[in-house]
């Protein structure tokens, strides 16, 4: 056995012997004899070990080269382009092929670009070797070698719509149906060449998961003129990566239009009992009380505002903080809520709190208890979602709005009927079960999560509201004693 053979037999890569000797060869004479046979097999196996890749997750940017199989998912136009000093024009092919690791976009250029356009199929498995570099909407590969291989099997989606969890990093040309849970504001930025550009977000869900929506320039004033709660669908979007979470982003090529479908979203919630400090969760239950919006002076000398709501399922209840232009957002006692990607903080107290920031989703959904919140006063129930989507089996909350009753403590007990939701609108905060008797003499302490008029009270277990002309800031302890009278005690010393 030679030395080529036996460097070789060792390589794992799908490359012929026959290819290889012609390699070895032209190493060889590169090195202008300073390398014998058996080093320049070592260096040229190294180098193809280099370029092999396990899957189209693994190309980056700075490599010089690339060697992978995918299978075609979409084959784009042809596009012809002058070359700087030269007669003859140069023309391009974009075609998307993918793995199941990923999807890139791979350019096929000349000749490569003709047999594209005349060879190719979607669904066909090719045998890539190119160059990565970044491109507009993420990685590409400009192909300088290409094959087809029909004897390799690569399981991937080859559709025109997809759902959210059939996203990867690097697909592009992406149609997408979804209802749209949240918006924001425009924003914009100076570019490095001097212009100004645009940027906005939409958050997505589908049966199958919910994702942050980028708009860019033109599209970004789509933000401001599509509403919440509506279906809409994104076409030629492409997903790229922020912060290790995947993201679909649309420039001037793709849109966002409002379309006449139903979309299922059931949002996945951790139980409030089981958060942790460090953790970002997903919640859903119902709002208990709601303070008052406070506005505060940052660092940069810039206005913040805030708004502390406190939300409740079936296993436990935890203060929200809105920041931003979320503390705006319409909610209130007896509203039903999905919060999605909200951080786990250390509050008041050793409390622990829950931090609604630009990256989370605040989504009001309609009620199904019968207690709607203020301006669903009708009871109607949202066909994409509802407390009950979220709720496990069996569970409190499920329970209450089997029987129409209003908000749920945590063991399942809870005020009944309209009487509920009207106190509640009315004084900012559900009082829960064993309420006490009208003219009871009663001391309750608790936390101020809501100033002004009434002042209301939270002990951990239970809201209370409290009529008095003692001027209290918000997260005070407090005991106020008094007679309760309506549901709300009406407090003759405050201390």
């Amino acid at each position: 056995m030679s030395d080529i053979e036996g460097v070789y037999e060792d390589l794992e890569a799908d490359v012929s012997l026959e290819e290889f000797r012609e390699a070895v060869e032209q190493k060889v004479e590169q090195m202008g004899g300073l390398a014998d046979e058996e080093t320049a097999a070592m260096l040229i196996a190294h180098e193809i070990g280099e370029s092999e890749v396990g899957g189209i997750a693994d190309i980056e940017p700075g490599m010089e080269e690339a060697k992978f199989v995918a299978k075609v998912i979409s084959i784009g136009e042809k596009r012809t382009f002058e070359r700087d000093g030269e007669d003859e024009d140069g023309q391009v092919v974009n075609v998307e092929v993918a793995d199941e690791t990923g999807s890139v976009r791979a350019a096929f250029w000349d000749d490569h670009a003709e047999a594209a356009i005349g060879e190719l199929e979607e669904g066909q498995v090719l045998r890539i070797k190119g160059r990565p570099k970044e491109g507009f909407s993420g990685v590409e590969v400009s192909v300088d070698d290409v094959e087809p291989d029909d004897d390799t099997e690569v399981e991937v989606q080859v559709s025109d719509t997809y759902a959210i969890e059939d996203l990867s990093l690097g697909l592009s040309n992406v149609n997408l149906v979804g209802l749209l849970l949240d918006t924001d504001s425009v924003r914009t930025f100076d570019r490095d060449d001097g212009s100004e550009g645009k940027v906005s977000n939409l958050v997505l869900g589908d049966s199958t998961g919910r994702i942050r929506v980028t708009l860019w320039d033109e599209r970004a004033d789509l933000a401001t003129e599509l509403e919440a709660g509506t279906t809409v669908e994104v076409v030629d979007g492409y997903v790229k990566e922020r912060d290790g979470q995947l993201e679909l982003h649309v420039g001037n090529r793709g849109a966002v239009e409002e379309v006449d479908e139903e979309v299922e979203y059931v949002p996945e919630s951790t139980p409030i009992e089981d958060v942790e400090i460090g953790q970002t969760v997903d919640l859903a239950g119902v709002v208990r009380s709601a303070d008052p919006k406070r506005t505060f002076d940052r660092d940069d000398g810039s206005e913040g505002q805030v708004r502390n709501v406190r939300v409740q399922d079936a296993t436990d209840d935890i203060r929200v903080a809105l920041w931003g232009e979320k503390a705006d957002i319409d909610i209130g006692p007896g509203d039903e809520v999905a919060l999605g990607d909200v951080e786990i903080q250390d509050g008041w107290q050793d409390d622990l709190e829950a931090s609604a920031g630009w990256q989370s989703t605040v989504t009001v959904l309609e009620s199904d208890s019968g207690a709607a919140g203020e301006g669903e006063a009708d009871g109607s129930s949202d066909e994409n979602a509802g407390l009950s989507a979220f709720a496990g089996d069996g569970s409190a909350a499920e329970e209450t709005a089997a029987d129409g009753t209003g908000t749920a403590d945590s063991t399942g007990d809870g005020e009944s009927g309209d009487a509920a939701a009207e106190t509640a609108a009315a004084d900012g905060a559900a009082v829960e079960s064993g309420e006490p008797a009208d003219g009871e003499e009663l001391e309750f302490t608790g936390v101020v999560v809501q100033a002004g008029s009434p002042v209301v009270l939270d002990d951990g277990e239970t809201t209370m509201s409290v009529a008095t002309d003692v001027d209290v800031g918000l997260g005070e302890e407090v005991t106020a004693r008094g007679v309760v009278r309506d549901g709300r005690l009406e407090a003759n010393d405050v201390f």
